[in-house]
Parts: C-alpha cells; structure tokens; sequence
C-alpha cells in the first residue's frame, strides 16, 4: 500500500459548533515518524479505527463509517468524536487519493500517550491495493472457532466485541491460520456452533432466494459494506434478513461472499474445502453498485 498523505487532528469537542476545523489539523509526512514512544495505540492496541474505500476521488458511505466510529467510542469509553471534525479531514484526505482508480481513507482515534490530557487521532489516504482477483475468482475460507459463546457479547460487555478496536491481532492471526490451511481468509464461529463474520470482512449468505447476514446481537462488527448491499438489494424487490445461523447452514447456501469496504464484494468459492458455487454474474453486479459513488 502506497501512503500518499496524513494529518493529525486536535480532537474537537462533540459539541463544537464551528464551521471550519482546518486550524484543528496539522498535515504531516505519511513515511516520516510521528507518534509518541508512549502512545497506548502502539502500546496496547487501545483505540478504534475506520476504513473508507475511496472510488475515483470520492470517499465512499462516509457517514456511516463516522457513526460507526462514535459508536465504537462510546464502547471504549473514549470521548465522543466532533463528526464534523471527521468529515473535513475525510474530505482533505480524499482529495490525495488517486484521481481514478481506488484508495482508502483510515481514521484513528486512540486514547493517546500514557498518563496525557487527550487522546490522539490521526488519518491517512493510500492508494488501494489491487483486489481484482478475489473479487473475480473468489475466496476460499475456512472457519475458525472464535472462543466464545454466541451470548458471550451480551454477558461480557467489557470485552468490546461489536467495536472497531485497534486490537486486530487476533484477526491477523486467523488469516495467517487460513492461509496455513490452505485458505485464504477465514470466518469466525462461536464454541456452540454459530457463524460470526470473517476478520475484517461481513458474510453475506443467498439461501432460496434471500439474502442473510449473520444478527449484530453476538458481538458482530455491524458492516457498512453489508449494510449498504443490503438496501441496495432490497430497493431492487430481494429479501434481506438478520439472523443466527447455525454452521451447518454455510455449506448448505446457494452461493456467500464477503464483504468490506476496500475488498468490496469477494464470492466465496470454498467453504472448509467443500466447493461452493460462484455467482460471478451476480458478483459484479454487486461490485457494479459498490464502485458506484455512495454516500
């Protein structure tokens, strides 16, 4: 991934009411140093994050991405993002992705350096990688038992397993494993035998006609991605539905992807080494819609 710009934000109180908070960022070199050695981001993954795929210059479901981070804030008890802060640094950043063509936009938001006075936050703009062959030929995934229960979210709150942490080492982890299984991606599932969401990816499942995703109430990160298919389907006349899935049920649907913000709509084409059909027409109608440009 080629980084193309940064800047560092002085977080904004939720309620400042200004209307231009450029004296609030500070842009720096994308390759050159710039965080403190006492920073809990680096320390103990201890902040929350967003991915914006960016589509010929245009910043893609911007103000989802921006609720999702104050919902994940407000998980970790971190202080409430001035969303307005955010959209002008999303819109600085977009203006240095590429021109035509994909990039993504990451916003950062941790608790700051150990024993300070605020948090620190930060974006950056990169040109995407090439995810041509995934979206066209597919993924093959294995599933991977998370270690936990599917009403472990609800009885452990203090886990954070619907916010969007910095804390990715065990979904980095589990795609090493994947690919160590000859995989390439996996797909979290609960100890009692229900289907999670990949590592940085939504599951979408076509099952007779509708499409499924697996209910946000077991800790599940609610996707942007998925979301956005979803009423994209349904203006269309298709069923959508939330529901608990049984592991039983991934090999048994008619076709599945994985879906993400930058990687958009990847078909499934393995499941745990059992073939699963490609629907590759309807794949890049998917991916048709998803590069089109979405607020």
């Amino acid at each position: 991934m080629t980084w193309r710009f940064a800047l560092v934000l002085e977080p904004a109180a939720s309620d400042d009411l200004r209307d231009d908070f450029a004296p609030t960022f500070r842009e720096i070199d994308p390759a050159a140093p710039a965080l403190s050695v006492g920073e809990l981001s680096t320390q103990r993954g201890d902040g929350i994050f967003e991915s914006i795929g960016v589509v010929n210059g245009h910043a893609q479901e911007v103000v989802p991405h921006l609720e999702r981070l104050a919902h994940s804030a407000s998980l970790c008890d971190l202080p409430a993002p001035n969303l307005a802060q955010w959209r002008q640094a999303v819109a600085a950043a977009a203006a240095h992705c590429p021109p035509e063509g994909e990039g993504v936009i990451k916003l950062i938001l941790s608790r700051g350096v150990e024993h300070g006075p605020a948090p620190t936050a930060w974006v950056t703009a990169a040109q995407a990688p090439d995810n041509s062959v995934p979206r066209e030929r597919g993924v093959r995934v294995v599933t991977l038992d998370r270690g936990y229960a599917i009403d472990t979210p609800a009885r452990a709150p203090w886990l954070l397993l619907g916010a969007k942490t910095l804390s990715y080492a065990v979904n980095m982890a589990a795609i090493r494993e994947a690919k160590r299984r000859g995989a390439d991606d996996a797909v979290f599932v609960t100890s009692d035998g229900f289907v999670l969401e990949a590592p940085t990816a939504s599951l979408v499942l076509r099952v007779g006609g509708r499409f499924v995703t697996p209910a946000p109430n077991a800790g599940i990160l609610h996707g942007t991605t998925q979301l956005s298919l979803f009423a994209h389907l349904e203006e269309l006349g298709l069923e959508t539905a939330y529901e608990t899935i049984p592991v039983s049920a991934l090999t048994e649907a008619d076709a599945a992807w994985l879906l993400s913000s930058v990687r958009l709509a990847a078909p499934i084409s393995a499941i745990d080494g059992a073939e699963l059909a490609v629907d590759r027409a309807l794949t890049a109608s998917f991916n048709e819609y998803l590069l089109s440009p979405r607020d």
